[in-house]
């Protein structure tokens, strides 16, 4: 049995939204082909997800110190709290899916939260004696779905960032799946999301 964690990186729903719809599909089919895996979804706007500020900062800087963790203040409690919190939980997957839209050439803010607590020195990555980035996580496999208006084969921004970061930390075994080009060429909307759709529930049912 494995343990599947899907993130979803938009505040709207699959009415509406073209990457919700096409995870939708995935995690259906996903269910139907892996019927012991557990699955679990996490609507990265529906929780909290911790940006690394001031608090953030403060609260490393206090408990690397030897401070308490109950000498934190109530916000850098909450806050380190929640960020260690999604750490452990990706290292507690096997299988990692990300499904976000391209905005302005790039993911939405909050994915890029969450990725920041998953890149985590000594936990998901660390340096060698070089100075050289070693990532530690081993044995995951991810998958990438994107919507894109325009038509970028891989190479903006958005889908380099997340191909980097998951390679970063050691994720070797990495697939992306694009819907692209529906704004650009709205006349063929459709045929672009179907054949996204058969890509998706091809890779769920190998996933």
């Amino acid at each position: 049995m494995s343990k599947l964690l899907v993130i979803r990186a938009h505040p709207l729903t699959s009415e509406t939204s073209k990457s919700m719809q096409l995870t939708d599909a995935f995690i259906e089919t996903y269910k139907q082909t892996h019927p012991d895996d557990d699955v679990l979804e996490q609507s990265l706007y529906n929780i909290a997800i911790p940006e690394i500020d001031l608090d953030l900062f403060n609260a490393w800087n206090k408990l690397r110190a030897g401070i308490p963790f109950v000498h934190l203040h109530e916000a850098e409690q909450t806050k380190s709290t929640l960020f260690e919190g999604y750490t452990t939980q990706f290292l507690n997957m096997d299988k990692i899916v990300i499904a976000n839209p391209l905005w302005n050439l790039q993911v939405p803010t909050r994915l890029k939260a969450w990725i920041d607590c998953i890149c985590v020195a000594g936990k998901t990555f660390k340096y060698s004696e070089t100075g050289e980035a070693v990532g530690l996580v081993s044995g995951k496999k991810a998958l990438h779905i994107q919507t894109n208006g325009g038509v970028y084969n891989g190479q903006d921004p958005a889908s380099q960032y997340v191909a980097t970061m998951l390679g970063f930390i050691g994720v070797r075994d990495f697939q992306h799946i694009a819907a692209e080009g529906m704004d650009h060429d709205p006349a063929h909307a459709d045929e672009i999301m179907a054949a996204a759709f058969d890509k998706v529930r091809a890779a769920a049912a190998e996933f």
